[in-house]
């Protein structure tokens, strides 16, 4: 995966508001951008690599993700976890650093991402809920959402809840959980008293999947869609995206486990 003799994989969690996603882009600002302009700092060199477990849309958070680091020159853990934490922004901080191998690669090795999306209804949130919870006007039917985000789960077809797939895009993957559940992970003073949170469980996903399952939710919730529609769309039978694409912010990569 990379040219340089060490390995090391960085656990680190982000509030991804302020940020562009993760990957470079040009005059815009990343993750990926931060990451790498600390390493050049505490490293005083640029003779390295970083590759991220995946990429995430602008405005999405992560609470548990991982990207690997290639050096040419070894470096101790401990160090390396202290010196990026001293000087990342307070928006990013690392969790833990391990040292891999050459026979790890970091695209395939995830076993699965649970993702997250929080939201609530009725009542307009307080501002301060903006970078992690999406607020929805109308009054959502969350019994007929829950009923229809087991839909998900299996192996199906994904072409409708994919973003421009390509030719050769591989649009089959396979959901492991999908549920709605009342929200008992985060919890703030500013937090409405209910909300909610769409949690999804799976190997990999396509290009802005689970935003496009979470927008077929909330059409389902408001009645614009029936849950026939995804289910139709679940069997190939539908090509197209069946309803708007959630908003970012409410997205939150939770954890990342690998093989």
């Amino acid at each position: 995966m990379g040219s340089g003799q060490f390995y090391y994989l960085v656990y680190f969690q982000y509030l991804g508001f302020r940020y562009h996603g993760w990957q470079r882009q040009p005059q815009v600002k990343t993750v990926q951008e931060m990451v790498e302009r600390t390493c050049r700092y505490i490293l005083e060199h640029d003779k390295f690599k970083v590759l991220a477990a995946g990429r995430t849309d602008a405005k999405v958070s992560v609470e548990r993700g991982a990207f690997e680091l290639f050096l040419e020159k070894e470096v101790d853990t401990a160090w390396l976890e202290s010196a990026l934490n001293k000087n990342l922004p307070n928006d990013i901080r690392v969790l833990a650093v391990e040292e891999t191998g050459p026979e790890f690669n970091i695209i395939q090795s995830p076993r699965h991402k649970e993702y997250v999306y929080l939201f609530s209804c009725g009542q307009k949130n307080h501002p301060f809920c903006a970078p992690l919870m999406v607020y929805m006007e109308e009054s959502l039917d969350i019994a007929a959402m829950q009923e229809a985000a087991e839909l998900f789960e299996g192996e199906h077809d994904f072409t409708a809840f994919s973003h421009k797939p390509g030719s050769e895009t591989e649009t089959t993957r396979k959901v492991l959980a999908s549920e709605i559940i009342p929200n008992e992970m985060y919890q703030a003073s500013f937090f409405p008293d209910v909300s909610w949170v769409y949690r999804v469980l799976g190997p990999g996903f396509l290009r802005h999947q689970i935003r496009l399952m979470m927008g077929a939710l909330f059409a389902v919730g408001s009645g614009n869609i029936s849950p026939q529609v995804i289910s139709s769309a679940l069997r190939g039978e539908v090509r197209e995206p069946v309803a708007f694409m959630a908003p970012q912010s409410g997205l939150i990569l939770r954890d990342i486990q690998f093989s």
